[in-house]
């Protein structure tokens, strides 16, 4: 008998939030399956049963993750203004309680540039262009290199705001550039 990972048990969708919430306060890239599986009370066996390999889960928590982001995404997706879209964009990931998903996006970002391969395969790449997408939508016609400078400035930011933890100093930056694409 084959198990059927389309439609997910109970059992597995409450390990995937439980391995979910440990990645984000451990990390990913280093995560071994035996101290993951006592903190969410389950065995690697049963984890392996349910996610067919350790690459598996790791897809599936890159996946639980990107899912998070793209409702952030989502929210956005309307003709509100690059600027504006920007400024949210930051309100969002200058907030604190979200470091532990920019800390496990930016290690899931940076691997998947060093291991294209894999269970990281395609990651980096799928945000820029979940990212982009968003912002268009937020300024139809907006051309492509504003669109693209405006996320290098948020990335930029985001991953020197997780380095540092400096919000004042990232959050001038990101100002500075938001002051900009409002004069444009």
């Amino acid at each position: 008998m084959t198990l059927d990972r389309t439609s997910p048990s109970a059992r597995r969708t409450e390990l995937l939030e439980a391995a979910y919430a440990y990645v984000l306060a451990n990390g990913l890239s280093d995560m071994s399956l035996r101290p993951l599986a006592a903190a969410v009370g389950s065995s690697p066996r049963v984890l392996l049963f349910l996610f067919g390999s350790k690459d598996g889960l790791i897809r599936e928590l890159l996946a639980r993750a990107r899912a998070e982001e793209l409702a952030l995404l989502d929210r956005l997706g309307e003709p509100v203004g690059l600027a504006a879209a920007a400024e949210r964009l930051w309100e969002w990931a200058s907030d604190p309680g979200h470091r532990p998903l920019l800390r496990l996006w930016t290690e899931a970002y940076a691997r998947s540039l060093v291991e294209p391969d894999g269970a990281w395969a395609g990651f980096a790449k799928a945000t820029v262009d979940d990212w982009l997408a968003v912002l268009a939508a937020c300024e139809p016609g907006a051309d492509e290199a504003d669109l693209t400078l405006t996320l290098a400035v948020l990335r930029g930011a985001i991953l020197d705001l997780v380095a540092t933890g400096d919000e004042e100093r990232t959050g001038a930056a990101v100002r500075l550039h938001l002051d900009r694409l409002a004069r444009m």
